[in-house]
């Protein structure tokens, strides 16, 4: 074991054993090269499973030829709780991994983040709400952290690209793989302006029961979570759960009492969590210099004045959409303008962004 990234390896991939009982066994040991040298008696009256000690005792290399394989490639990481690379604020938490698998700069998960996280299936206006709250907290100098996932994930780390900010993916399976596949683009982009992350070796799927994890890694690398447009029962309630386990700020953005994904976030507001409308309800209470956003020349909020190129009878049809959803019959009621009309101004709002439709209902978004 010449090389010293093996007993680490090892130790990762003993199965039966999750980052709670590795840790205790660092605690006791120091270091996996203890652990690995004691004896099979001693680990026995640890009060380890078989499979653990044969494992510990036999010290399958061949099981983690895979992981040298991938961390010999260029920049790719193995950061382990003892190294000065590991991020601080994630070595506070109770049940941190014992070494992380980074692909990019590891530098980035020592900078200020924030947790975004939401629906997979958001609305027009949940994207464009995640998306620009991202590219906002980017350029104040905030790295966005998120999950990689479809919807709300794939806009928050869109929305730091974007700006040129700092993003951070953390991953529910190995490191070698993306998922989903569709952002593979994506995933690069995440690599050259931030990293890849992940606590499973290479070769894990992305199974179910990894992305309860892979929350509490997002919570824990952050200074807060923001939620956008989550269900009742949502994985996002999970990492905000976290969050507020760890001690971590919690923000959620409201939504309509009419939209099934404003329900999680309005449980949180509920709960505590603070509501946010600007990215300035955010910095005040991170204690973020307040002043960087004048000097930066961010805009603070969505929706702010009048959108421009619109003609009188579509600023006249725009003064009856709201962020409530609204009928097309209503909208001819309301304007007074005809069917066609509003049929085909509704369409020139949609592809200019202002309106989102759903189910035959229009709201707006800008």
């Amino acid at each position: 074991m010449d090389d010293a990234r093996i007993p680490w390896l090892v130790l990762l991939r003993t199965p039966a054993t999750g980052p709670v009982q590795q840790k205790k066994l660092l605690d006791i040991y120091k270091t996996p090269v203890n652990i690995l040298s004691a004896p099979y008696t001693e680990l026995m009256h640890m009060g380890l499973k078989k499979e653990v000690l044969e494992y510990l005792t036999k010290i399958p290399a061949d099981k983690i030829k895979a992981d040298i394989t991938w961390l010999d490639h260029p920049d790719h990481h193995l950061i382990t709780c003892h190294d000065s690379q590991y991020p601080a604020l994630l070595s506070e938490i109770s049940d941190a991994p014992i070494a992380l698998f980074v692909k990019g700069n590891p530098e980035v998960l020592h900078t200020p983040q924030i947790g975004i996280v939401g629906s997979r299936n958001p609305t027009a206006g949940g994207r464009k709400t995640a998306q620009m709250f991202a590219a906002q907290l980017a350029e104040l100098g905030l790295t966005i952290t998120s999950g990689l996932a479809l919807g709300i994930d794939y806009c928050s780390h869109a929305g730091a690209l974007g700006v040129n900010g700092k993003t951070i993916a953390v991953l529910g399976n190995g490191p070698d793989r993306i998922y989903p596949a569709r952002h593979k683009e994506i995933a690069g982009m995440i690599a050259v302006n931030g990293a890849i992350v992940s606590e499973f070796p290479p070769g894990v799927p992305p199974l179910a029961k990894n992305f309860p994890r892979r929350n509490r890694i997002i919570s824990g690398l952050s200074l807060g979570v923001l939620l956008i447009e989550a269900a009742p029962k949502s994985g996002s309630l999970i990492t905000a759960r976290y969050a507020m386990e760890q001690g971590r700020e919690v923000f959620a953005v409201p939504g309509s009492i009419y939209n099934p994904l404003a329900k999680g976030c309005h449980h949180l507001i509920k709960q505590g969590a603070k509501l946010v409308e600007t990215i300035v309800d955010v910095v005040e209470e991170l204690n973020i210099d307040i002043t960087m956003i004048n000097r930066q020349g961010v805009d603070t909020g969505p929706g702010s004045g009048n959108p421009a190129g619109l003609d009188v009878d579509q600023q006249r049809l725009l003064e009856h959409i709201s962020f409530d959803p609204v009928t097309v019959d209503k909208l001819i009621e309301l304007s007074g303008l005809t069917a066609d009309a509003v049929s085909s101004m509704l369409l020139v709002l949609e592809v200019q962004g202002i309106v989102s439709s759903s189910g035959g209902l229009y709201t707006r978004i800008n």
